[in-house]
Formats: C-alpha cells, sequence, structure tokens
C-alpha cells in the first residue's frame, strides 16, 4: 500500500511538471508567431517579390538593348590598293601593338544622313574602305577626317535614314554599372557581348604621341580582334563608347577591353565633321600625376591630383597665371584624380572656353579661371 502511494505521488508530481514545461513552450511559440520573424535572407542584389521570397529574374536584361544596337552597328572592310592586290590587314595582328593594325573592324552610324565613327587604326594607311550594314547593305565610304592622338576617325558613306543611338553621358557612368559592347569579331558579324564596368579614366599608353589623350572606359565585356571602332552601350541601349583596345598577351580577350568614352568622341567627331580635322585646345602645360612622395615634397595636404611640371611660354596657362609645382585638383566641377581625368576634360574643351581650374599652390587651394588656346 506504501509503495503504491509514492508511485501516484511521483506520477502527479510527473504531470504537473510535465503541464507547466509545455505551458511555457506554448508561451515561447506565441513571442515568435510568424508574423513578428525577420525577413528570409536574401542575397546582395537579388531584389525580394512582392510576396517576399528570392526572385528570380536576372540582374540584367540586354534584350531591348541589343535590338536597338545591332541596327546602327557597321563591319569596316578596309584594303590597300597595290597594283591591282588587295593587301587586307587584320584588326589587331600584331601582338607587338595590338592597338595598330587597321584592316578590319567595326562601326557605328553617328548620324540618320551617313556619318560613321570608328577607330583611326581601322582605316590607318588605307586607299579603299566598304561599309556593310546589319542588314548586307554595302556602301563605299570616304575618310572625312581622323585624329590618331586619339584614335577616332569619321567615315562618310551615300545614305540617308540610317538607324543610329541615342547619345549617353559618360561622365555619368559608374563602376559596377552593366554595359554591352557590339561589333564584329573574329569575323563573326552582329555580335554582342556583356559585362561591367570595371574602371574608368585608364591609361595604357598606346597611343604614341606624347600628348595623345587616353581617359578609357575599362570593362570586361568580351572584345576580340574586329570589334574595334564598334560601340559600347548602357543596359539602356545609349552610346556610351567606341571600343578600342584589349589587354592582351595573345591578341585576343583575355579578361579587360578598353573604351574611349562617348563624351570625348563627339567632340572630335563633331569637330571633323564641320571642319574636316580636330580643333583642339591646349592647356599648355607638361603634367604628370600626383604621388604621396610628391604631396610631401610639395607641401599640399592632398594625395590626388596632376602636378604642372613645367609651362610653354605663351600657352594658355603661363597666360592665366599657373606656375610649376601647382597641383591642379579641379576643372569646373570634374574633380580631377590622375593625368588621364585632366588630358579627357581639357581634350573636350574648343578653343577660346574658359574653363576654372581649382589648384593647390603649397598650402593654399586657388582658382583660376584659364582661357583655352590652339597650340602655337
Amino acid at each position: 500500500m506504501k509503495q503504491f502511494l509514492l508511485l501516484l505521488c511521483a506520477a502527479v508530481l510527473g504531470g504537473l511538471i510535465a503541464g507547466y514545461f509545455t505551458l511555457q513552450s506554448q508561451k515561447f511559440r506565441a513571442v515568435v508567431a510568424p508574423d513578428s520573424l525577420p525577413p528570409p535572407i536574401r542575397l546582395v542584389n537579388q531584389p525580394a517579390s512582392a510576396g517576399g521570397t528570392n526572385s528570380s529574374e536576372p540582374a540584367a536584361d540586354f534584350k531591348a538593348a541589343a535590338k536597338m544596337v545591332t541596327p546602327s552597328v557597321v563591319h569596316i572592310a578596309a584594303r590597300v590598293t597595290e597594283d591591282g592586290k588587295d593587301a587586307i590587314k587584320m584588326l589587331f595582328d600584331r601582338q607587338d601593338s595590338p592597338q595598330r593594325g587597321g584592316g578590319e573592324g567595326s562601326g557605328v552610324i553617328y548620324t540618320s544622313n551617313g556619318y560613321v565613327i570608328t577607330n583611326y587604326h581601322v582605316i590607318e594607311a588605307t586607299n579603299e574602305i566598304t561599309v556593310t550594314t546589319n542588314r548586307n547593305q554595302t556602301y563605299g565610304a570616304t575618310i572625312v577626317g581622323f585624329d590618331e592622338k586619339t584614335d577616332i576617325a569619321v567615315l562618310k558613306v551615300e545614305a540617308d535614314e540610317l538607324p543610329y543611338l541615342e547619345m549617353a553621358d559618360s561622365d555619368d557612368a559608374e563602376i559596377g554599372e552593366w554595359v554591352m559592347a557590339a561589333g564584329n569579331p573574329l569575323s563573326l558579324n552582329s555580335t554582342v557581348t556583356a559585362g561591367i564596368i570595371s574602371a574608368k579614366g585608364r591609361s595604357l599608353q598606346l597611343l604614341r604621341d606624347r600628348d595623345a589623350i587616353e581617359s578609357f572606359i575599362q570593362t570586361d565585356a568580351a572584345v576580340n580582334p574586329g570589334n574595334s571602332g564598334g560601340p559600347l552601350v548602357d543596359i539602356q541601349g545609349r552610346l556610351l563608347g567606341i571600343n578600342t583596345a584589349i589587354a592582351s598577351k595573345t591578341g585576343l580577350f583575355q579578361g579587360y577591353s578598353f573604351a574611349i568614352p562617348i563624351n570625348l568622341v563627339r567632340r572630335i567627331a563633331d569637330d571633323i565633321i564641320e571642319y574636316g580635322s580636330y580643333q583642339r585646345a591646349f592647356l599648355g602645360v607638361e603634367i604628370y600625376s600626383l604621388t604621396a612622395d610628391d604631396a610631401i615634397k610639395l607641401g599640399v595636404q592632398i594625395t590626388q591630383g596632376v602636378v604642372v611640371e613645367d609651362l610653354l611660354p605663351g600657352g594658355s596657362a603661363e597666360v592665366a597665371g599657373l606656375q610649376p609645382n601647382d597641383v591642379i585638383i579641379q576643372v569646373n566641377d570634374r574633380v580631377i584624380r590622375e593625368l588621364p581625368d585632366l588630358t579627357e576634360i581639357i581634350g573636350r574643351t574648343k578653343i577660346g572656353d574658359e574653363v576654372l581650374l581649382t589648384v593647390f599652390r603649397g598650402d593654399e587651394a586657388k582658382e583660376i579661371t584659364v582661357k583655352m588656346l590652339p597650340a602655337e
């Protein structure tokens, strides 16, 4: 009997303990009701759908851009006629100088009445040029003009109502932004590739002239021999640059391609169309990019900018009052970090324009207005 009572008490006590913990467990579940749970974790840049689950939509869609761009892209065949024989020089055919070679490449229709932009190296030293559109319309083209210091050339075909692209503002393009390259790589007509802008204001020292302008948009969109002169566009299909070169040890794409920004291209192309050549204004300085060591030597509290090493007599800078060791940090509202930033923005000015330079002279910032003059 005594043993039975002990067992009964143990059973009752166990039931009370179990009930207590069940009640506490119910209270805990009520505190973290489904409506108060945190949202599900998702990958960076992957938008949530209206239902709160991960979206399966792609990060970028270039279908509309491709439809807009391909009709404006042309194939260019440039030949040198010698004794009745055609010697076709293929683009990027010399590994020691991949930006040179001329011959076959791409172009983009600039105006509806037949002006076409391409690279100078595509048509260099040729005397017979054929332009073929996306619809297999073939035209003989004449060279309107070129500027080898920026690697830009303008051609003209006798045609009207040709498709052309809306222009982007290459100053507004941002690192990480999606872009698409179009052209005729490796004899594959009407090809598009996509990537992102991986850097801006890149100088590669490809152009041989000391006063050449290099401030490339760097992308990882695949570009190969035959793409040169073709368009780089943003995801809206607006013209952002002209594809010009690749970084390669083999002559084929190895990860990076480079395009001339359209804001510079337009400045040069418009001059060529109006005057037959690029009417370039010069600042009249010898310059180099500022380094941390330079900043210490010059006594300036900055680490980015362009140092004025010397002034050309009678040049724009000397007339305006710039001095050696001035560090240029801004032109109008454009911040100047390195040499390519300055050469591009100055390259876009016109003779007679006035630009406002912000410079550091020692530890003092100064603003100097410079009237742009032609080279002597």
